[in-house]
């Protein structure tokens, strides 16, 4: 069993917000690949379904941001799924716009979502990298990423939200690469001459 963990904030105001494109991409997949409807457990919202033969849990995490490590902690220890099966959807200041990474184990590089799950849990989960671009000068991060996408970031978000969903299933692979390689060919498809 896989736990898919989207980060973000609850809440109506948070919805846009660049902090919450986690919750955006599990959203995508939840839509496009028919998990259940979305339950109130673990201090989140947790929908099931399948990825090809996997059985598969998908939680958005409802205690805001810098307390997302209880929520996962909660889901991962009642149905007994390894930090190997865990990957989180997050934003990442650290990488341009429309850039996505794919990564097992490490820092949390100030991301509070992650720092609050390495409090709780083996740091040898699965992290999705999803970049939101640096606004250039320290001094405006937390407006940039608490701020709402604008209009000319939907060029790049709705293709990559759409290729995160389309490509869901590559993760029951485990390492990640499958994953990147169709989300790469979705998004600059091969044109023959």
């Amino acid at each position: 069993m896989l736990l898919l963990v989207g980060l973000g904030n609850p809440g109506k105001q948070y919805e846009h917000n660049r902090h919450n494109i986690g919750f955006m991409a599990v959203d995508e997949i939840i839509y496009r690949h028919n998990f259940s409807e979305a339950k109130s457990k673990f201090q989140g919202m947790i929908s099931e379904g399948r990825l090809g033969n996997e059985k598969v849990l998908i939680l958005k995490p409802m205690t805001f941001m810098n307390l997302s490590g209880k929520s996962v902690s909660e889901a991962a220890r009642f149905y007994k799924i390894p930090s190997e099966n865990i990957f989180v959807f997050y934003d990442e200041l650290d990488l341009a716009e429309g850039k996505i990474k794919f990564k097992t184990g490490g820092g949390n590089a100030g991301h509070n979502g992650l720092r609050s799950m390495d409090q709780y849990i083996d740091k040898n989960y699965n992290r999705i990298r999803i970049g939101i671009g640096h606004p250039g000068d320290k001094a405006r991060v937390t407006g940039h990423v608490l701020g709402n996408f604008s209009k000319t970031d939907q060029s790049w978000l709705e293709p990559l939200i759409d290729a995160i969903g389309r490509s869901a299933d590559k993760l029951t692979s485990g390492d990640g690469v499958d994953f990147l390689n169709e989300i790469g060919l979705i998004l600059k498809p091969n044109k023959k001459d």
